[in-house]
């Protein structure tokens, strides 16, 4: 590709500011979102900070509020919430070029093939975000840990990929998405008691009882695999099997051997926090709800997950600053410990 791509982000929120204002310092970036966000970063530029208090504040972008700004990109970046993602497809069908490449980088294991099926014909490619990013002002984002973008290994990819990593993303390409993405979804189980505890996360995992809490769900999730036969992929320092056993040790202990892995700030919140505090729809059957039907569809029982989920809808129904911020004993006693 001799020229700049044309990349269009699609469901521009948290994740979706982080990766277009990051991938505006080589590419032609279209933001596309909310009217509100898009007029203050159309207004103000686009600030980012990250791990280190890294700061970035972007000017060189275009926003935009409706499909139809996606129609000259070689690139649509897809990141709205799961529950969105086939509505997402519809809307952009009529607008793609004939040359544009579909990356969805969304949480859960089912989206790309969601937008698959609506968009059939043309390259949808999976790609995974390992890290927390939150707003944290109206025309701001955070991100709160580390870690390398993922995106399926794909001649189609290769020009996104160089122009990420000009743009200062680390990022991969991987031959087996199926497999990363579970791997993301055992670390996202903690979205949920992440938004609970009303922690911030580094303080979260740092407390023995809330990593019970996700050890459980885990296990359950592992179970779950393996009756499938999915085997989740390798991306962090231990490997997935192991990962309910490390989170299971004393705190000392614990922080010990993670530090070098998590490389969470003290702001960072999991963006279920994040929709629970703006009256937002979570995620939630994306993850632990994957979990659930994932294992009742083997003849497995999940209640770790099952409880959790029903907690989080209880905090739905709460609304803004209504639902209760849970102790990890608390937490972990309703879940069965």
């Amino acid at each position: 590709m001799d020229q700049e791509p044309r990349i269009a982000v699609f469901g521009a929120g948290s994740i979706g500011c982080h990766l277009g204002g990051m991938l505006a310092a080589a590419a032609d970036v279209t933001l596309i979102g909310r009217p509100a966000p898009m007029a203050e970063i159309e207004r103000n530029g686009l600030t980012l900070t990250g791990p280190g208090e890294a700061r970035r504040h972007v000017r060189r972008l275009a926003t935009a509020t409706g499909a139809s700004a996606a129609a000259r990109a070689d690139f649509v970046l897809v990141t709205v919430k799961s529950a969105d993602t086939a509505a997402a497809a519809r809307e952009l069908a009529g607008h793609l070029a004939p040359h544009a490449v579909v990356i969805s980088f969304q949480n859960g294991l089912r989206n790309p093939g969601v937008l698959r099926a609506e968009l059939p014909g043309r390259p949808v490619l999976a790609g995974m975000v390992p890290y927390n990013v939150v707003r944290s002002g109206p025309a701001a984002v955070h991100q709160g840990s580390g870690g390398a973008l993922t995106v399926e290994d794909d001649p189609a990819a290769r020009p996104f990929a160089a122009a990420a990593r000009a743009g200062g993303l680390d990022l991969t390409l991987h031959p087996d998405m199926p497999s990363v993405q579970a791997a993301k979804l055992l670390m996202n189980l903690n979205n949920a008691v992440n938004a609970l505890s009303g922690l911030p996360l580094r303080e979260q995992l740092g407390t023995r009882a809330y990593r019970a809490c996700l050890a459980r769900c885990q296990r359950e999730a592992l179970a779950a695999f393996r009756a499938a036969g999915i085997v989740p992929a390798r991306v962090g320092p231990v490997p997935p099997r192991w990962t309910p056993v490390v989170l299971g040790l004393p705190d000392a202990l614990f922080r010990r051997l993670a530090a070098a892995g998590l490389r969470i700030d003290a702001r960072a919140r999991s963006s279920m926090w994040d929709d629970l505090r703006r009256g937002r729809p979570t995620e939630i059957d994306a993850l632990q709800g994957e979990v659930i039907a994932l294992a009742g569809r083997h003849g497995l029982a999940a209640p770790a997950n099952t409880r959790l989920a029903a907690l989080v809808r209880e905090a739905e129904r709460a609304g803004p600053g209504a639902a209760r911020s849970w102790s990890g004993r608390e937490l972990l006693a309703e879940l069965g410990g």
